[in-house]
């Protein structure tokens, strides 16, 4: 969409009454169908939930089992594995609804298992790893052996004699690992035939109609789109297949970086046809995903790691970005003041979720927005690697190491497989850091939405000074007129999220909302990514993006400012987690 067309569409919503706007803007529509996937899946968890009487039976045995002894015991280990089995989507129609949303499959050599599995195929595969799994077994018997005898010795001994509570315990963890090395050995030697084909057919036709809801009420050709839709789907497609090859996935390539390179391809050499751009709904597809982003945003989970993390990015962010801003306008000129804000709050806020309300805000021009989480994607792809190598050179506490982590690298998938290179304690503070630093999108578009409407479009268009009206009801409506909406159902998504969590406590949140409603929206918010970054690479041109990266400045903007995001950081990291709040970080070490 070009410069003059987003300025028409920005006068065409200022004349409509919000009521109007409500049904004819993508923003809102983003909410809408965010809000109806949300409630479809609570119907689905709550409808058919797992049984609640087991679960008080785990619980009460896992309580009892921590009075017994000052360590996990093997019923207490048995008792937590059966709780964490049980799930809201497991149970029926769950089950079979959450089927239809599977992604690709992984694999090495051959792209078409992603895909498709032959029964002569699985066979083999199973009878590959038939003995491997038949040794796991034995070893998982001998260590639950060994961990059952150390255990009972402690017993013998009332649990008071430090050396054998701390041999059981040891057992007790051989035990769990070989558990775990079965689990794997099993999958492998129970591979099943399968077929993604038909499933992913009806995936796409729903989604399709999904958003057909509202382009139909926006005034787009609806006909025109579904004709277009697969083959947008398709390249989603593939983009997960070449995500999910064994050396991609261990490089950390995202899916999301193939399917914005998918998309380039195609529109800088043989150049996006036009009966296919009806399907190019970018900020569309992106924002109903952003939505269901913020269900996943606990404030009860937030609350776990407390006051360190809120320091460590409340505190960070803001001031890494009014910088980097300030660097980027002062120090290097860059002239696009949009170009600037979106790469400053991409790399200090959380990446691309950032990227896309900033640029919503400020109304960047979609090659800028493009520039930005491309350059974001490059510099992730090194920092997942960079930071757990430069923190294990260093022998860096965990903590502190998940902390920086989660503080610094651009998007929640890229924090977990960076914290798991380290461990899981800096795996869980990585990502919890990263939850409380996504809270800022809402605050930093408001931010640059009143930034805009206050100060850059009034200096832009000459009533700067004594003309600016300076009226507390006209400032709150000029800045309104520029926030993005779906913004709203962003933070209405965590607040009533957050809400039923709280109510329902954490456990019995972990069964239904964790891995029930929110595993449903997490599957079609990574779909709904896929779609936007393949319709942001059909309609970019590599012309286009070299305007914007004259002289290398954006650039060295972005390595600039996440340089001085690594150092303060890190050193906040360090100052709350270890020097004022101590206490906190030796209940999060187990």
């Amino acid at each position: 969409m070009s410069e003059k067309s987003n300025s028409e569409v920005v006068v065409e919503e200022k004349r409509q009454p919000e009521l109007v706007r409500m049904f004819k803007t993508e923003d809102y529509w983003a909410i809408w169908l965010g809000a109806l996937l949300l409630i479809f899946a609570l119907i689905m968890a709550f409808a058919n939930p797992p049984d609640p009487a087991k679960f008080a039976e785990y619980r009460a045995i896992m309580q009892q089992e921590a009075e017994r002894a000052p360590f996990k015991t093997i019923a207490y280990h048995e008792a937590e594995m059966a709780k964490e089995k049980m799930r809201a989507r497991n149970e029926e129609p769950f089950k079979t609804l959450y089927a239809f949303t599977n992604r690709p499959k992984g694999w090495d050599t051959n792209p078409i298992s992603a895909l498709y599995l032959s029964e002569s195929e699985a066979a083999a595969i199973r009878e590959a790893n038939k003995e491997r799994y038949a040794q796991a077994q034995e070893a998982t018997a001998a260590a639950r052996a060994a961990a059952e005898e150390a255990e009972a010795a402690a017993a013998v001994a009332g649990f008071k004699d430090s050396a054998l509570n701390e041999r059981a315990k040891e057992a007790i963890a051989a035990w769990q690992a070989a558990l775990a090395a079965e689990a794997k050995a099993k999958k492998a030697a129970t591979t099943q035939a399968y077929n993604l084909i038909p499933g992913l057919v009806v995936l796409m036709i729903a989604i399709a109609l999904f958003f057909s809801i509202g382009l139909r009420f926006m005034g787009h050709n609806v006909r025109r789109y579904l004709v277009a839709f697969p083959v947008v789907f398709a390249l989603a497609v593939l983009a997960y297949v070449l995500a999910n090859q064994a050396t991609m996935k261990a490089l950390g390539l995202s899916y999301v970086l193939f399917a914005l390179v998918l998309g380039l391809l195609i529109a800088n050499t043989i150049g996006t046809p036009n009966w296919l751009k009806p399907a190019v709904q970018t900020e569309y597809y992106i924002k109903t995903g952003l939505v269901l982003l913020g269900a996943g945003i606990m404030i009860g989970k937030i609350a776990l790691i407390g006051i360190p993390g809120i320091f460590v990015t409340w505190v960070v962010t803001p001031i890494v970005l009014i910088a980097t801003f300030w660097f980027g306008q002062n120090i290097l000129k860059i002239p696009s003041k949009e170009l600037n804000i979106t790469v400053s709050s991409d790399m200090s806020v959380s990446g691309v979720s950032a990227a896309i309300a900033t640029a919503a805000a400020c109304r960047a021009k979609k090659e800028e927005l493009t520039l930005a989480i491309g350059m974001s994607m490059v510099f992730v792809a090194i920092m997942i690697f960079a930071i757990p190598a430069v923190a294990n050179a260093l022998n860096m506490h965990h903590v502190l190491a998940g902390a920086w982590i989660g503080g610094t690298v651009d998007n929640t998938g890229s924090v977990v497989a960076a914290g798991e290179l380290i461990g899981p304690v800096a795996m869980y503070v990585a990502a919890t850091i990263k939850m409380i630093q996504n809270v800022m999108i809402g605050v930093i578009a408001f931010g640059v939405a009143a930034y805009w409407a206050l100060k850059v479009e009034r200096e832009r268009s000459g009533v700067a000074g004594q003309q600016v009206d300076l009226r507390f009801g006209s400032a709150l409506r000029e800045i309104w007129d520029r926030f993005p909406r779906f913004i709203l159902g962003f933070l209405g998504a965590s607040i009533v999220f957050s809400i039923l969590y709280t109510t329902m406590g954490h456990d019995w949140s972990k069964v239904m909302i964790d891995n029930g409603v929110l595993a449903w929206a997490n599957r079609f918010r990574g779909w709904f990514f896929a779609l936007a970054f393949v319709s942001i690479g059909l309609a970019t041109n590599f012309r286009e993006l070299a305007v914007h990266l004259k002289g290398g400045k954006p650039v060295i903007l972005y390595v600039c400012g996440q340089s001085f995001n690594l150092v303060l950081t890190l050193l906040m990291a360090y100052l709350m987690f270890f020097v004022v709040f101590p206490g906190i970080t030796e209940q999060i070490v187990p």
